[in-house]
C-alpha cells in the first residue's frame, strides 16, 4: 500500500456543522453552529462521483455532521439529488427520527447508522445542549426505525475498556436489532482532548471477551471482528501481503463550505500555523477527481503523513494488519504527522489484534 488512490471508496459529506447534542467526547468543533451545506457544492461533488459510482454499484455517499438530520428532509433531498447510482449512508444520534424520516429513509433506499454507547448508564458522555441524557431519546429514534421496518447498523464508543464490559455490550446490541456493529475505543482528537492511554491488559481482554461473546451467537457482523479474522485467516494461507489495498483510500470529506479533507475527516475546522486548514482544495473552484489526482501534494500535511506511513512500514509489525497510523490521531496525539504509533493504534488495532489471537488461542 503505497500512495493515494485517485478514486476514493465512499466519500463524505457535511450537510451541517450542527449537532442537537453536545457529547463531551465528540471532536467536531462547530457543532453549535448552523453551517448549511449549498446545493451548488453537492451538485459539484456529484460530478465527479457520478461517474465512479457508474463503474462501482457499492460506491457510498456519507452524510455526517453535526447531525445530518437537523438539516431538514427537504434541504437533504435537495443535496442528494444530484447523485445518481449511489448508495446514501448518514451517520446519526437517531434523536430526531420519526416517521416521516423512516419514510424518507425508505423512499430513498438510505442505510441508517446509529451512535449510542449501549444501555443508559454508559451513555453518560451523550447529552443534550442542556446536559440532560439524550438516550430516551435515541431509544425512541430505534424504537420508531424498528416499527417501519427500517434496518440500521449500530456505532458504539467505549470510553473505559473494563473486564465485563464486552460481553454486556454484545447482549445489549444483540437486543437493541442492529444488523452490523462497529466499535470506536474513545480517541484522543478534535476537540476532546480527553487521554486515552488506557492499560494494555484491560484493552486487550475487552477485545478477546467481545470475540467469545460473538463467537457464541454470531448474529450480527461486528465490523473489527471480521476485519481481524479476515486478516488472520490471510496469513495462514500465505495471501496476508494482498489484503490491504494497493493504495490509501483518501476519504474525502467535503465540508458545508466545499472545502476538501482528505485521509481523515476529523482534520475539518482546525488549523495550525504549519498546516494551515489541512484542506486539499474546495469543490466550488476545482472538480473533486482533480484533487484526489493530486492529492499527494495537495495540502502541507500530506508528504509528511506519507513519509509517517512509510516510517511505520518499515519499524512496526503490525503494519500489514492496519496499514499504518491514521492521520488525524497522528496530529492529535503527537501534533505531526510524520510520527509512527499511536494511542489509537495502541488500542483499536495492536490490541484488537492481539485480543483476537488470545481468543483463538485459549479455544
Amino acid at each position: 500500500m503505497r500512495g493515494i488512490s485517485p478514486i476514493p471508496g465512499y466519500v463524505v459529506l457535511q450537510p451541517t456543522t450542527l449537532c442537537n447534542l453536545d457529547c463531551t467526547y465528540c471532536y467536531l468543533p462547530f457543532r453549535a453552529r448552523n453551517n448549511r451545506m449549498s446545493p451548488a457544492v453537492a451538485a459539484a461533488v456529484a460530478e465527479s462521483v457520478n461517474p465512479w459510482a457508474a463503474a462501482d454499484e457499492r460506491f457510498s455517499v456519507v452524510w455526517h455532521g453535526g447531525e445530518p438530520l437537523t438539516a431538514g428532509r427537504a434541504a437533504l433531498a435537495e443535496l442528494m439529488a444530484p447523485f445518481t447510482g449511489v448508495e446514501h449512508h448518514v451517520q446519526t444520534n437517531a434523536t430526531l427520527i420519526d416517521d416521516a424520516w423512516c419514510e424518507f429513509f425508505a423512499e430513498h433506499r438510505m442505510r441508517v447508522s446509529v451512535s449510542v454507547d449501549g444501555p443508559a448508564e454508559l451513555n453518560g458522555d451523550r447529552v443534550n445542549r442542556a446536559g440532560s441524557p439524550a438516550y430516551r431519546s435515541i431509544i425512541t429514534g430505534i424504537e420508531t426505525l424498528k416499527r417501519h421496518g427500517v434496518p440500521f447498523s449500530a456505532l458504539c464508543v467505549v470510553s473505559q475498556p473494563r473486564e465485563g464490559l464486552a460481553e454486556r455490550l454484545y447482549a445489549y446490541f444483540l437486543d437493541l436489532g442492529c444488523d452490523v456493529l462497529g466499535i470506536n475505543i474513545e480517541e484522543q482528537e478534535g476537540v476532546n482532548a480527553r487521554a486515552n492511554a488506557f492499560g494494555a491488559d484491560a484493552v486487550r481482554a475487552f477485545w478477546a471477551e467481545l470475540v467469545a461473546a460473538w463467537r457464541r451467537d454470531p448474529r450480527i457482523h461486528v465490523r473489527e471482528i471480521e476485519w481481524t479474522l479476515r486478516y488472520a485467516g490471510a496469513v495462514l494461507d500465505g495471501t496476508a501481503d494482498g489484503i490491504l489495498p494497493a493504495t490509501l483510500d483518501p476519504i474525502p470529506t467535503v465540508a458545508t463550505d466545499g472545502r476538501v479533507f482528505l485521509l481523515s475527516p476529523e482534520l475539518a475546522g482546525f488549523t495550525d500555523p504549519r498546516y494551515g486548514d489541512f484542506s486539499s482544495g474546495s469543490v466550488l473552484t476545482t472538480p473533486l477527481a482533480t484533487i484526489l489526482a493530486e492529492a499527494a501534494t495537495s495540502a502541507p500535511w500530506v508528504p509528511e503523513y506519507l513519509r509517517g506511513v512509510e516510517a511505520c512500514r518499515a519499524s512496526c509489525p503490525y503494519f500489514g494488519f492496519c496499514g499504518g497510523a491514521h492521520a488525524a490521531n497522528r496530529y492529535f496525539e503527537h501534533g505531526r504527522f510524520d510520527t509512527t504509533v499511536t494511542n489509537h493504534c495502541r488500542n483499536s488495532k495492536i490490541r484488537l489484534l492481539e485480543g483476537v489471537l488470545d481468543h483463538a488461542g485459549a479455544r
